[in-house]
């Protein structure tokens, strides 16, 4: 029962907040509703449940997503807080995580300010750092405002939407119809369809035309410029984007319109990364791919094969499986590069991933890079006990010629472990065995593991205490004071 009042309360405080958004009173929500100031007095406090049609009712007058009155972002806001009290600046205001989560349940807003004041207070660190470097080289200062990063703000659009985007599915499915588009021959039916609907002509240039871009397009000329270095499926790929953008526009700008996105380069961005999204509903049509996916049991490199993708495409759009009626393993999806740093992040798993520090380097993802190519499975084990089943490999770009840098990413693609039977790649393995599970975490700041050997700072529940005649599994790893004696030698 005490759970049922949590969520009761959590609803209601969201309902409160979104009739303080609208500036209404409670007899005015009320009236809106057709329901009694009393009644919507008792679902503001938790007391009253917030029914199936009264919530339909509240996202048609409102306009608001039905996902505003999921857990799910409490979930996620929870644990950004968490990560932001786990920098040292708190370390003596002894927080814990039933005050952080009690402060974002009751106060969202305020909880989703402070996220943004921390974003801009590590923004300021990491320019004082930069102007730092350009004063010592002597070299001239440029724009250091990055108080909110545009790839953190599309970041989290995405994930609010669930990486589903129905509107751009049924654009990718009217270029299939209109284009008589097809799987084994789609550079030509994408280069007709150009050419006949829109009236643009396709050139493959050579790399020094190309000035460093893979695709170029002259509105002027009516030209899409193709660079002679992509893959046939990267071409593919890179058409269908270009259509994307000249043919759903209203839709685009619909989407970047969203409120949370504060700066042009965030909106610019996210058209971007729409049309990416589009390209792949296009090369990897919904119910077609939907289908093959379950029936080769989410074997990744063959339907790489039989819909002309990459590695990397097809993960992606294994995470925007969420049709209504028709929904895929919900997985979660990680790029980095050799360095760590993460690009591209969606979770659709319940899996967190750290936003404001480094990952754990017990991900599978990070070992991808010791054998580039080769899929690594991974059996892991949360702090709280929740177990994921994850797939990693490397892939790399094709290079633009000798002299060109060689650059290579790995991917990541997981689910709860209860749904992993329905991959391939669990064939033969013990799933239930929990001695198989490499124990992981977030990041090391959050994770309570105390005997990892790879641990870089100590933990935020445990304060740091030094021995100097003592060394641990690591650095940070607490021991206990040793009863043994010199004569105990092996």
């Amino acid at each position: 029962m005490k759970n049922d009042q949590g969520g009761l309360l959590r609803l209601g405080i969201r309902v409160k907040a979104l009739r303080r958004g609208e500036k209404l009173t409670q007899k005015d929500m009320a009236d809106r509703l057709d329901i009694s100031p009393s009644y919507l007095n008792l679902i503001e406090h938790g007391r009253r449940p917030l029914s199936a049609a009264l919530l339909i009712k509240l996202s048609r007058i409102f306009h608001v997503d039905l996902s505003t009155f999921t857990a799910d972002d409490d979930g996620r806001t929870v644990d950004d807080l968490m990560e932001v009290f786990a920098d040292p600046l708190f370390d003596h205001d002894a927080l814990t995580s039933h005050d952080v989560r009690e402060f974002a349940q009751h106060a969202p807003n305020v909880a989703r300010a402070v996220l943004a004041l921390y974003d801009a207070l590590r923004a300021a660190r990491e320019s004082s750092v930069a102007l730092s470097s350009q004063v010592t080289d002597a070299q001239e200062g440029s724009s250091l405002d990055r108080s909110r990063l545009p790839s953190e703000e599309v970041s989290e659009l995405i994930q609010r939407n669930r990486n589903y985007f129905h509107e751009l599915e049924l654009g990718a499915e009217a270029l299939w119809r209109d284009g008589h588009l097809d799987t084994q021959d789609m550079f030509r039916c994408l280069v007709s369809y150009l050419e006949q609907r829109l009236g643009m002509s396709v050139k493959v240039m050579k790399v020094s035309a190309m000035q460093g871009a893979v695709r170029r397009f002259d509105p002027v000329k009516r030209v899409v410029m193709l660079s002679e270095v992509l893959a046939p499926r990267s071409r593919n790929f890179q058409l269908a984007h270009q259509i994307g953008l000249l043919t759903q526009g209203s839709a685009l700008d619909r989407l970047a319109d969203d409120p949370r996105l504060s700066t042009d380069e965030s909106r610019a961005l996210c058209r971007v990364a729409l049309g990416n999204y589009f390209a792949g509903a296009v090369i990897m049509p919904y119910q077609p791919f939907h289908e093959a996916a379950n029936a080769e049991r989410y074997d990744v490199e063959l339907l790489g094969h039989r819909f002309r993708a990459s590695f990397e495409q097809v993960c992606h759009r294994l995470t925007t499986m969420q049709r209504p009626g028709a929904e895929g393993v919900p997985f979660h999806f990680l790029r980095v590069d050799i360095a760590g740093n993460i690009s591209k992040r969606f979770s659709h798993s319940g899996i967190r991933f750290a936003r404001f520090s480094g990952v754990c380097p017990r991900w599978n993802v990070f070992a991808a890079f010791l054998s580039p190519g080769n899929i690594r499975t991974q059996l892991s084990q949360m702090p709280d006990g929740t177990r994921y089943f994850c797939i990693a490999r490397t892939e790399s770009k094709a290079r633009r010629g000798f002299h060109q840098p060689y650059t290579m990413h790995a991917m990541t693609i997981g689910c709860e472990v209860k749904h992993a039977k329905k991959l391939v790649y669990t064939d033969g393995m013990d799933l239930e065995s929990v001695d198989t599970a490499v124990p992981v975490g977030v990041t090391c700041r959050l994770c309570e593991r105390m005997d990892c050997e790879q641990r870089a700072v100590p933990p935020l529940q445990h304060p740091l205490r030094v021995n100097e005649n003592i060394r641990g599994l690591s650095f940070y790893a607490p021991v206990l004071e040793s009863r043994a004696r010199p004569d105990d030698e092996p």
